[in-house]
């Protein structure tokens, strides 16, 4: 099994080069600075999503080699991570994998999955009512015994996640929500038991099938309101999370507030996590949408 140090050290080869927002800005100059990043870079902000996708695909490979494949060995690991390390060494080995998803397991896998019905997993877990008008409110609940846990993991502790209390926090019987430097950051039991970094791209995946457009996601089993405008969706790789929210306005902005709570909490989050969670679940392909 891949080891906690072995999660950093992919970790920091894969996106040390990627940008951060410094420490120390406000909500406002957070946003603006995520924004003129995004179109700084090379390609443009649709360019940054995809770079960010691929890597955080590669990761999951890697850690995944690291448990069952060829890289347990340690010398083999250590020259992929180096590997990884510079543009042209990830070219080299996204390329290896596309060739290596040209075999005869991997054609048998996608017949076996064309042939199966699609079927969607009953919700992972409901929330207390109460709970959510709580935070729609805005009443932090404080730390309580599932965020003792997490913070009690050793993967969590080495990597420093968490190390600064955060601003607040919103308990529930499923995990946790941080509510930190303009950010709804989601932690759920079930997903780090299991195993956080293997639901990075999954998360993603399930994010834009939830918020596909009817016309283009056939199988959307219900209408929901809209995404607020200014919303954005961030993967869990920097806070060792399931996904981040962070909104263009103030986290005190009640309609803000009334769809995290009363949308994505308690009717979208039960089923994205259910999708995550299920190995047999494969999501549809959708297009590429703004996060």
């Amino acid at each position: 099994m891949a080891s906690d140090l072995d999660t950093v050290r992919v970790l920091r080869a894969l996106f040390s080069d990627m940008p951060r927002a410094p420490q120390g800005l406000s909500h406002e100059e957070t946003m603006a600075w995520v924004a003129q990043s995004m179109a700084d870079f090379q390609g443009g902000d649709m360019a940054y999503m995809i770079e960010h996708i691929t890597r955080s695909s590669m990761l999951d490979i890697v850690l995944r080699l690291r448990e069952d494949g060829y890289l347990k060995d340690d010398a083999a690991f250590g020259e992929t991570v180096d590997l990884i390390s510079t543009p042209e060494g990830r070219k080299t080995f996204m390329d290896r994998c596309i060739q290596a998803q040209k075999s005869a397991d991997a054609t048998s896998r996608l017949i076996h999955r064309a042939k199966r019905s699609w079927t969607d997993p009953l919700p992972l877990f409901s929330s207390d009512p109460g709970a959510v008008r709580r935070f729609v409110r805005g009443e932090l609940s404080g730390p309580g015994p599932l965020y003792a846990e997490y913070r009690a993991r050793e993967d969590v502790s080495q990597i420093g996640v968490l190390a600064q209390a955060p601003d607040g926090i919103h308990e529930f019987s499923w995990g946790f929500v941080v509510e930190d430097q303009g950010a709804w950051t989601f932690y759920i039991a079930d997903v780090w038991r299991n195993g956080t970094v293997g639901s990075f791209d999954r998360f993603l995946s399930a994010w834009q099938q939830a918020t596909a457009s009817p016309a283009n996601h056939s199988q959307r089993a219900e209408s929901l309101p809209p995404v607020p405008a200014g919303l954005l969706m961030d993967d869990g790789i920097a806070t060792f999370s399931s996904l981040s929210l962070q909104g263009a306005g103030p986290m005190s902005d009640p309609e803000l507030r009334r769809w995290i709570g009363e949308v994505f909490i308690d009717r979208m989050l039960p089923t994205m996590a259910a999708r995550v969670m299920d190995p047999q679940y494969d999501f549809p392909l959708v297009g590429l949408q703004a996060h």
